[in-house]
Formats: C-alpha cells, sequence, structure tokens
C-alpha cells in the first residue's frame, strides 16, 4: 500500500515562502552597490601636476583638458559652448556654482588659464586645481601664513 503525501485533516501549504526571495534580494542589492562605487571611480586618465598642498573634496562642474585636445565636463567630452551652457544651467539653479579645472601635465599653461577664464567670464568665482596628492616634505615648514 502506497503512503499518503500528507497527513490527514491538514491543508496543502499554499502561502509563498518570500524568506529565500528576500535574502537573495538583498544579496543582489549589496552587489549593485559595491558594483556602483568602482563604476563611480572611472576617471579621464590625465598625467596631473603633483602638489603636497592639494586638498581632496569635489566641487559642483569638473572641467578637464586632455593632452590630446579634448576638453571634458564631469567626464563628457564638450566644448567652450557646452561649458558655458552647463555654468548657465547649474546658476540657474540659485545656488552657488564651483569649479575643478584640471589639465594633463603636458597642457600648455595658456589652455589651462583659457578655462578658467572662461570659467570666471561665466561668473564662477570658486574654483579649484585638479593635482596630484603628493606628501608634503618633512623640512617644509607648516607654520607659515
Amino acid at each position: 500500500m502506497v503512503a499518503p503525501l500528507r497527513k490527514p485533516g491538514r491543508r496543502p501549504m499554499t502561502d509563498i515562502n518570500v524568506t529565500p526571495f528576500v535574502d537573495i534580494l538583498l544579496v543582489v542589492l549589496i552587489a549593485f552597490l559595491v558594483t556602483s562605487t568602482l563604476v563611480a571611480e572611472e576617471q579621464i586618465p590625465i598625467d596631473a601636476p603633483e602638489a603636497a598642498t592639494g586638498e581632496d573634496g569635489t566641487l559642483s562642474l569638473a572641467i578637464v583638458r586632455t593632452n590630446g585636445g579634448q576638453t571634458y565636463l564631469d567626464g563628457a567630452l564638450v566644448d567652450q559652448v557646452g561649458i558655458r551652457k552647463a555654468i548657465r544651467a547649474a546658476r540657474a539653479t540659485g545656488r552657488e556654482v564651483a569649479c575643478l579645472v584640471g589639465a594633463d601635465g603636458d597642457v600648455p599653461h595658456r589652455e589651462v588659464m583659457a578655462l578658467v577664464d572662461l570659467v570666471r567670464q561665466e561668473g564662477v568665482v570658486r574654483f579649484g586645481i585638479l593635482v596630484t596628492p603628493v606628501p608634503v616634505p618633512p623640512d617644509a615648514d607648516r607654520d607659515l601664513p
């Protein structure tokens, strides 16, 4: 004789067990969060000048000039008109706009100054210069103003 599949008097289980589903979703969410930070760290490959007094931090708009003559705004290839439009759009929000201006180490100084001038023409008074941080020499006098 064959044994019954379920005990007499018990109803079959018809509910879905969501615990394994939630576990899988949490693992996928954690994997997404970890990989999204790696994707966000992609940068334009330039050889920025070194400076011991460089500061970490992000500013509103990042403008970078490569050795090949391309200009990038927040990682997207742009021209001067695109930079002006982006600055005007950022200023239209009513908040203070700051720019980070950077260039490859082999880019002539006049091209970097042209970027700074372009930013200042659009009314941006706060800007930073992109550098590669290096340690401060031990013989540097940090007490000077």
